[in-house]
């Protein structure tokens, strides 16, 4: 059997390009803080990770860029494998009335 794909070569290479695009978190909207890295980013709520849009455990692609999305590891924790449908509260405008 083989070893983790996660731990592979194609996934990290995925990772490293969608941390390269900088983009804010895709689930609240905010920056990301990228300056962390090693044991920090492991531990920090607000640290990078790579999401996907479409979850694994619901058919989604491991190693597709489209399938890609950048995410603190706080919002990827709570998000679990639920899809969402509603834009990131960041970007929503609030409606006066």
């Amino acid at each position: 059997m083989a070893g983790n794909v996660r731990n592979g070569r194609p996934y990290r290479r995925l990772t490293v390009q969608q941390r390269a695009l900088g983009l804010p978190c895709w689930i609240c909207g905010h920056d990301i803080d990228y300056t962390l890295s090693g044991y920090a980013a492991q531990r920090d709520r607000w640290a990078f990770t790579l999401d996907h849009a479409i979850p694994l455990t619901r058919g989604g692609s491991l190693l597709d860029p489209a399938n890609a999305r950048s995410a603190h590891r706080k919002c990827n924790s709570a998000r679990g494998n639920r899809v969402l449908t509603q834009t990131p509260t960041a970007t929503r405008t609030s409606r006066r009335w």
